[in-house]
């Protein structure tokens, strides 16, 4: 017997909140009163002998069957709709399943990587896999709907220039019951399925950006000048956020000892010890007469640029020339930290 993969909607959606308890029997029938159901049938209207009957159409009820389901069959959930996460795609759903249309055949690249990804990964469990298509194995989605399980078809489809992913449920099973799949749990399904994709490519996506901007960021050009006002300071030539994480890694080999920092004030409060002569040699720098003390660094937001001051425990700012020497001393580290990186 084949294995039944049972994913959880935090498998699906980070930012996905249950706003009831109970399993999913309960969030999907209403609590209330089902006694309209025992409403006396409509019955023809009976007018006077002799009587003009007149009716207005404002209040008609049509007259034929309506289909659906009512009662406790009645879901009460919101639709699932497919998370609008890869910029300039297009979603189009139908009695299949949903097809997601791609800018490109790059984009369409990347969002295959991530099915393969997945797969790999066994987040998504395989029945059959060839280049362009995945078939899955049988799936529960845990805590959306445990009577039924399903499988799907996942397809890189291309055609002219015409680039999308196609996601489509191919069986389904109840697990207690003969019940069949309603249509609109079938849409749900493949909703699903389709935003497992689009958050792990989005996810992906977000990670990738960081290493590369991390990246970027590694070597942090160090100047000394002075500011609008005249007064000495040292200008990191990086964004505030990237400076303000990086700093305490950078200030350590130097002596200071992070104490409390907060990053909406700019303030880094520190201890200073004096690092030892081979610290100083393996910089290749002068030492720098910081007396044994506390200091705070203060950071300014420059834009694309961070700017640097030091105060001693009296909140006096630290003498130009200890302040220049400093400059020297955070380009040694940071050249030392990237070569250790390499």
């Amino acid at each position: 017997m084949k294995p039944v993969f049972k994913l959880g909607l935090c498998a699906i959606m980070a930012t996905s909140v249950v706003a009831c308890s109970g399993g999913a029997e309960q969030r999907r029938q209403a609590k209330d009163d089902f006694g309209y159901l025992q409403t006396t049938p409509l019955s023809p209207w009976q007018t006077l002998p002799d009587q003009a009957p007149y009716f207005s159409t404002n209040y008609q009820i049509p007259s034929q069957e309506f289909e659906g389901e009512v009662g406790k069959d009645v879901d009460i959930r919101p639709p699932r709709q497919v998370l609008d996460l890869i910029p300039g795609a297009r979603i189009q759903r139908d009695s299949r399943g949903v097809t997601l249309a791609v800018a490109n055949e790059k984009q369409l690249d990347k969002v295959w990587q991530t099915v393969e990804r997945l797969v790999s990964e066994q987040t998504i469990p395989v029945s059959s896999q060839t280049a362009d298509q995945v078939e899955t194995g049988w799936i529960a989605w845990e805590k959306e709907d445990s009577a039924h399980q399903a499988r799907f078809r996942l397809s890189r489809l291309e055609q002219g220039r015409r680039f999308a992913l196609g996601v489509n449920m191919i069986d389904s099973r109840a697990k207690a019951s003969d019940d069949p799949l309603t249509p609109a749990l079938r849409e749900r399904y493949n909703t699903l399925m389709t935003n497992l994709i689009t958050v792990s490519h989005d996810a992906a996506l977000r990670a990738e950006a960081r290493r590369l901007a991390e990246q970027r960021q590694a070597d942090i050009p160090i100047s000394f000048g002075t500011d609008r006002s005249g007064l000495p300071v040292i200008i990191a030539r990086a964004p505030y956020d990237v400076v303000w994480e990086k700093l305490p890694a950078i200030i350590k080999p130097l002596g200071f000892t992070v104490e409390s920092r907060n990053q909406s004030q700019g303030t880094v409060k520190t201890r200073h010890v004096a690092p030892s002569d081979e610290r100083w040699q393996s910089l290749g720098v002068d030492p720098i007469t910081f007396p044994d003390n506390s200091y705070t660094l203060l950071l300014g937001d420059l834009g694309n640029r961070t700017s640097l001051n030091v105060t001693n425990s009296d909140g006096k700012p630290v003498d130009e020339a200890t302040l220049e020497a400093l400059s020297p001393a955070l380009k040694a580290v940071i050249a030392q930290v990237n070569q250790a990186s390499e």
